[in-house]
């Protein structure tokens, strides 16, 4: 799964962002906060994924307003329960 344009502007709506000269630099922090938020916890679909999408968003504002170090600290518990949630455990156990 790919950063797509609608993530672009639903990010650029959720924060008041209504220019468009920050997309490239914007879609490169959405990536990037993808990435992260999936090397951490493991794969998930950012479309059908609510805490997954929301967690990346909420990075890519962190990264965006310079802030990246405070985010961890932050979302810890979202994140745990993100990647605990992805887990797969198998019905019987042997």
């Amino acid at each position: 799964m790919t950063i797509t344009t609608t993530h672009v502007e639903e990010f650029k709506e959720d924060n008041r962002i209504s220019h468009s000269s920050e997309d490239k630099k914007i879609t490169r922090m959405l990536e990037a906060s993808y990435a992260d938020i999936q090397s951490r916890c493991g794969a998930f679909d950012i479309d059908t994924n609510p805490l997954g999408k929301d967690l990346v968003f909420q990075q890519t504002r962190y990264r965006f307003n310079d802030m990246l170090e405070y985010f961890y600290d932050n979302f810890l518990s979202e994140i745990h329960s993100l990647g605990i949630s992805l887990i797969d455990v198998p019905d019987e156990v042997v």
